[in-house]
């Protein structure tokens, strides 16, 4: 049965692509695709593709479908503005749109942009990431099972982003070495983590099952699975190999929303968001939990274990260690480890 390709989810563009570029007798592409061709054409992730087309006809809504070589840096001043001003979107919002116009103006239309400091800031918070104690964290994941709790495991575990643990191939766990190698993390970049020994024979045994369904799918006619880049034209036949395999695979085939071919993708991330958020509700959990509140809870308590901050900084794959730094101020001991007055009366 073929479902909804992973994570999938485009947002609508009208079809017509009308007030955008006007189509001509021979079939000239839109803006729209001019900007997806530019994308890809670069490796952006298909989230990026999604979330920077969506900002692109947004602008453009905004301008009246002008003609966007007319509209210069004032038009994008006041878009960005408005955003913060009007819309009292988020910093990491404003600043995703204004990528985006900048990509598209410096990769599609090769106009270099001047004079965009005047945007009206949206303010950035400086928030404290929720973490949970290691009693927490246990009555957490003693309330999933089966795939959900390898996965929710290996984010505490390994201190992985949720789309890091879902994108693991069956290659980049090292059992030998106890190491799991993460591929493409965020900002395009490899680092190599922790596999945690408590999760060695149940990933084993999971892994066992998942070869027998990729066994079944390749005696059914199936079994390829997407390739980065393009190594599938480099090594013809590798999307079938196991090492290429998903570790957490879909339940269903699905369309490959780029190249329309279909295939078993990863699991869901609302798979896993959902159990968690299910399950820190039966723990009787107060504080807002999420996939990342593991990653968090990961980091805190190897501060906790007085680790070296540029180790965790390694593990996590910061680029920057003031980054890793905020984990040093959410210590589970209380007011930056003063003893209160009041306990001493």
């Amino acid at each position: 049965m073929i479902g909804a390709f992973g994570d999938a989810l485009l947002i609508a563009i009208p079809d017509d692509n009308s007030g955008l570029e006007e189509t001509t007798m021979n079939q000239q592409p839109s803006w729209y695709e001019k900007t997806r061709r530019a994308l890809r054409a670069r490796h952006y992730s298909l989230r990026t593709e999604e979330a920077y087309l969506g900002w692109l006809r947004r602008f453009l809504q905004a301008n009246r479908h002008r003609d966007p070589r007319e509209l210069d840096e004032m038009a994008i001043n006041r878009f960005v503005s408005h955003l913060a001003v009007d819309g009292q979107v988020s910093a990491a919002t404003q600043n995703q749109a204004l990528a985006a116009l900048l990509f598209f103006y410096r990769d599609v239309l090769g106009h270099a942009l001047e004079q965009i400091d005047d945007v009206i800031r949206a303010k950035r918070p400086r928030r404290l990431p929720v973490v949970l104690s290691r009693q927490e964290v246990k009555a957490l994941l003693a309330r999933l099972d089966g795939a959900n709790w390898i996965m929710a495991s290996l984010l505490y575990g390994a201190g992985l982003r949720l789309l890091e643990c879902l994108r693991l191939r069956v290659k980049d766990i090292d059992f030998d070495r106890n190491e799991l190698v993460v591929r493409r993390g965020k900002g395009g970049k490899d680092r190599v983590t922790v596999l945690p020994a408590m999760l060695r024979e149940p990933l084993r045994e999971h892994l066992e099952r998942v070869h027998e369904l990729h066994q079944k799918d390749l005696a059914d006619g199936w079994g390829e699975v997407m390739l980065p880049d393009a190594l599938e034209r480099k090594y013809h036949g590798a999307s079938r190999e196991w090492g290429w395999q998903w570790v957490f695979p879909a339940q269903r085939f699905s369309v490959d929303p780029r190249s329309g071919v279909v295939r078993r993708h990863h699991l869901h991330q609302t798979v896993l968001q959902r159990a968690i958020k299910q399950a820190a509700s039966a723990a009787g959990q107060v504080k807002p939990v999420s996939p990342h509140t593991l990653r968090h809870s990961f980091a805190t308590h190897l501060v906790e274990s007085g680790y070296d901050i540029r180790t965790i900084q390694e593990l996590l794959g910061h680029k920057d260690v003031s980054t890793t730094m905020v984990y040093t101020h959410v210590l589970n001991r209380g007011g930056r480890g003063v003893q209160s007055p009041a306990d001493a009366l």
